[in-house]
């Protein structure tokens, strides 16, 4: 419960301070994404409009008529010539009377054109002094109906200054209507975005593009809603400060001219018409150059952009709250993976497939239909989601891994404790029915051992014994149960899965007493007492797993396999042997085993006979034993019971066999081959 809390806090908190880096677009992380997504320009290919031309006062212009500001007269040489053209933005000032002579030309050129826009700047500081009549001829261009909307509507915050900077006049009488050519740079001192209008002195006037567009379709601007204004029934969408946000072509495709062709009769005014002129600067120290994400580019050329945006179908479009949806989304997808895979590499790649999934689908969006999704704020959500996420679940684990370490380490081999800890699902509250191989082994005498000793002195003893025992349970991937007085159980298969788990009990138990040969023998030199244990393993589909409570439990078997291996070690001094294995365990063995058949034989609580078979040491000596004993044991079950006799007096005479020796106490008490009933444990 702890660990799911301290998830959900995290993630609450990385949610909360995506959203607010984003809504309150804090550097450096709004450059970041200003220019992670800066791509979409480069990934698409789309042509400006054909219906815009830019005019530009170039460095042939320069070079011919002399460094800007020219006279008046011959810009109007050059401006006569536009008079086939829907419309002419003049991205350019006139702030300052020459002679009356040469204003009056340039008035008179404007004057005769279809349409024209003069452009003016807002400053916030200004030395120019502004006439009433000009202020006058100003407001016919503003947009009082617009203005009236946007009070009604959660307006956005425009542009505004207390000064501007005007033309003369003269020239704003000639001029059709004015616009605001005034912008804003990003935050990484970049132009992306054009202001769809400004406000100056409780006015708010259209940009020159803008006023462009109603001149050429002779509409106005409504309002849609507190984001959307429409111009011959489309929609243009605007941010929270009344900006379109550009969608820049190559800079090679702009329809460029230069003024010097015009002025000079070299393009002819029928090239102009139906179009929308745009007549600017680009000379170097004259000029307007602007920082964008295309590089570099004139200043006239932002109208034209967001004129083409619009002629085009070109304007992108910014569904609200997507970004936010995809900010959740990579905040909760670290810890749904964490619950779902357990590997971390697993979960790196699919953090990066799934977000490069989401990142082609948002450029193909972009690329297709013009819809512009943030993408920079949901990769840095994942990233902080994904980095917190994986040191809590590292936390965790290595807590996880410490526990089992701590809790198994004595139970378990080192490589099996591995194993364990990284899948430590395996120990959850409960069981699985699994198949395992199960070892019980017990010390024959122990009591007359133990009566025979000091407490110190045995405990030392059994100390001395369980640790091979220990070590040759754990060295063949067995997982201790408990020691039970001077008992170990062990089952092999769980809590991590071994192949062959059969093949492992009976190697455990042939090692267990080939270590008990070598410790008597130190015992003997000591003057202590012989061990000899009995060995039972059988191999069942048993319960495995944590019985206990929450905070407190043990890994163990329980079920009927688990009694008969019991049952099994018990009978070992039946027949006088070291190790009992059952036909279960028989019929798994994959290795090259040595054992053979002695009865089958009814433990106690059980109905159904069981197989019991004595596992040997693969020695030579044993193979001969073996290859005699079940010539003699056939001889037995088809009641030659004389020849079997004597063949087991052989064996007992030469091998010292108990095996034989319990056969020849069978033959002599009459009893036959069958079923032999146990009745004791």
């Amino acid at each position: 419960m702890k660990e799911k809390l301290l998830y959900a806090a995290v993630l609450t908190a990385i949610l909360i301070a995506t959203l607010l880096l984003q809504s309150y677009r804090v550097d450096p992380f709004e450059t970041f994404s200003l220019r992670f997504n800066d791509i979409n320009f480069a990934l698409q290919e789309k042509e400006p409009s054909d219906s815009v031309v830019f005019v530009a006062v170039d460095e042939p212009s320069v070079n011919k008529y002399g460094r800007w500001p020219w006279s008046r007269e011959k810009i109007a040489k050059g401006v006569a010539n536009l008079h086939q053209a829907d419309v002419v933005l003049l991205d350019m000032i006139f702030s300052e009377e020459t002679t009356q002579e040469a204003d009056s030309a340039l008035a008179a050129s404007i004057g005769m054109l279809n349409g024209s826009v003069c452009g003016f700047f807002l400053r916030h500081n200004a030395t120019q002094e502004m006439e009433d009549e000009a202020l006058s001829l100003l407001i016919d261009s503003s947009l009082d109906r617009l203005q009236s909307q946007i009070q009604e509507h959660a307006n956005p915050s425009f542009v505004a200054a207390p000064f501007a900077e005007m033309n003369i006049l003269p020239i704003m009488e000639a001029c059709t209507l004015s616009g605001s050519f005034s912008t804003l740079a990003e935050h990484d001192h970049l132009l992306r975005s054009y202001p769809i209008a400004v406000y100056f002195q409780n006015y708010l006037y259209p940009s020159l593009a803008l006023q462009g567009l109603r001149l050429k379709f002779d509409k106005d601007i409504h309002r849609v809603d507190a984001r959307h204004v429409e111009l011959n029934a489309k929609s243009i969408g605007l941010n929270e400060s009344g900006f379109v946000r550009l969608n820049f072509y190559n800079k090679e495709q702009y329809n460029t001219v230069s003024f010097l062709d015009v002025a000079e009769g070299k393009i002819a005014p029928e090239f102009f018409k139906n179009k929308i002129v745009i007549l600017g600067i680009t000379e170097v120290g004259a000029g307007d150059v602007v920082s964008t994400p295309i590089g570099s580019i004139p200043g006239p050329l932002l109208h034209y952009t967001f004129l083409s945006n619009y002629l085009e179908e070109h304007l992108i479009k910014e569904p609200p709250y997507i970004s936010q949806i995809l900010i959740v989304m990579m905040v909760l997808l670290p810890f749904v993976l964490v619950l779902l895979l357990k590997k971390i590499l697993y979960r790196v790649v699919l953090y990066g497939m799934l977000y490069g999934i989401v990142y082609g689908a948002v450029r193909y969006l972009f690329v297709s239909q013009m819809v512009y999704i943030d993408l920079f704020y949901p990769l840095l959500a994942l990233l902080l989601s994904a980095a917190a996420i994986e040191a809590i679940a590292f936390n965790i684990q290595e807590k996880g891994g410490r526990f089992l370490r701590d809790a198994f380490s004595s139970y378990l081999s080192a490589d099996l404790l591995d194993q364990l800890i990284k899948n430590p699902d395996a120990l959850t509250l409960g069981g699985e029915s699994k198949e395992l191989s199960i070892l019980f082994s017990d010390i024959r005498g122990f009591t007359t051992i133990s009566e025979s000793m000091t407490p110190v002195a045995l405990i030392k003893v059994l100390n001395r014994y369980f640790t091979p025992m220990t070590n040759s349970v754990l060295n063949n991937g067995g997982m201790l149960d408990k020691y039970i007085g001077d008992a170990v159980m062990a089952f092999f298969n769980a809590p991590v899965t071994i192949k062959n788990h059969a093949d492992a009990a009976c190697k455990t138990a042939l090692e267990m007493i080939e270590e008990l040969d070598k410790l008597n023998e130190k015992f003997s030199q000591e003057g202590l007492p012989p061990i000899h244990i009995g060995v039972g393993i059988n191999t069942a589909e048993v319960v495995v797993g944590n019985m206990g409570s929450d905070t407190r439990f043990n890994y163990t078997v329980i079920g009927d396999g688990v009694n008969l291996a019991s049952r099994v070690e018990g009978l070992t001094k039946n027949y006088g042997v070291n190790i009992l294995i059952t036909e279960f365990t028989v019929a798994k063995l994959r290795g090259d085993f040595l054992y053979r058949l002695i009865e089958p034989v009814k433990v106690k609580g059980k109905e159904e006979a069981v197989h019991l078979y004595q596992l040997l040491p693969g020695s030579s000596e044993y193979r001969m034993l073996v290859k005699l004993y079940n010539e003699a044991l056939n001889m037995y079950r088809e009641d030659r019971l004389e020849e079997a006799r004597q063949r087991f007096e052989e064996l007992v005479a030469t091998y010292n066999d108990t095996v034989s020796e319990y056969f020849l106490n069978n033959i002599k008490e009459g009893r036959s081959w069958g079923v032999h009933k146990m009745t004791t444990k």
